[in-house]
């Protein structure tokens, strides 16, 4: 694989319709926003996204959801132990440690990652102690960043108190304590990400030509595959990325005049503006750089 050599920046806008796209434990799992009332998806939600993406289309990942566990490992220790101690891999030779995790999973060379993985003692199938473990501190940046996505407008939230019809505890005569709840959901919203591909950590990782393309490929189908009863099939959807690809590795201008080359601003004939199509966008040309353009979807 030729590892990259230009420069990459991208913008992603979504919608959101009546749904929750990333809830705040904190605050009873309602949809995060800001100081502003703007909604507020984080990158590491993002992030997970991507990783469900490469999974999808046959990429290996380090950092597996359980749900969507594709290899039986139920730890990430497992699954380091696996693929790096028993490949022969010297642990006390990070650089070793490096190239054999970046060559191995895609999330590792693109997002980087931390292992930080303390000295354990495996167990049998009888509970028995086993081999030990050794321990093992790896850090690695990677190439690819992702800012956390913001609603352009402020949001508003609906939420509907709803009740469970089977009792789980007692003999069924007396409803639980957890039977009435709440759920919460973002009536319309269209957000907007930003990332970067730096060429110099890429080197470091071996993230290549073939990986931007796939990084692509999952950005545009973000939200495949990802329903659940926050987030009904349909209820968020990927509207338009831009791809910029500079001439050479530090790039013709800088990330953030790039980003800001691309604003989207409420119609003026729409009061209330919160779907994609209460947006007009302005693009502000870049001599040199024009953006790939993939969308509507």
């Amino acid at each position: 694989m030729t590892t990259l050599e230009n420069k990459i920046d991208f913008m992603l806008i979504f919608t959101v319709q009546n749904a929750n796209p990333n809830g705040d434990p904190l605050n009873s799992n309602r949809p995060r926003q800001d100081y502003s009332g703007r909604g507020e998806v984080s990158d590491v939600c993002l992030k997970r996204k991507v990783r469900n993406r490469f999974m999808d289309i046959g990429e290996e990942i380090y950092v597996q959801s359980d749900d969507k566990n594709e290899d039986g490992y139920a730890t990430l220790r497992e699954r380091f132990d696996a693929f790096v101690k028993g490949s022969g891999t010297n642990l006390a030779k990070k650089q070793e440690v490096i190239d054999r995790t970046c060559s191995k999973w895609i999330d590792v060379r693109s997002f980087g990652q931390l292992f930080a993985l303390k000295k354990s003692k495996s167990k049998d199938k009888e509970g028995q102690e086993g081999s030990e473990s050794d321990g093992v501190s790896v850090g690695i940046r990677g190439p690819v960043s992702i800012q956390s996505a913001f609603s352009i407008s402020p949001i508003s939230i609906s939420s509907v108190q709803i009740t469970k019809s089977a009792s789980s505890e007692g003999d069924g005569t007396k409803k639980s304590s957890d039977t009435m709840g709440m759920k919460y959901r973002v009536d319309c919203g269209t957000y907007v990400t930003y990332g970067s591909i730096n060429t110099v950590l890429a080197k470091k990782t071996g993230f290549s030509y073939s990986d931007s393309e796939k990084l692509k490929e999952a950005l545009c189908s973000l939200f495949e595959n990802d329903m659940s009863s926050a987030r009904p099939e349909g209820t968020m959807a990927v509207k338009r990325l831009y791809w910029w690809k500079h001439n050479s590795p530090s790039g013709q201008y800088s990330s953030s005049m790039v980003h800001g080359s691309v604003k989207l601003k409420p119609k003026e004939s729409v009061s209330d503006p919160c779907a994609f199509e209460d947006y007009e966008i302005k693009e502000a040309p870049l001599e040199g750089l024009k953006p790939e353009v993939f969308g509507p979807f």
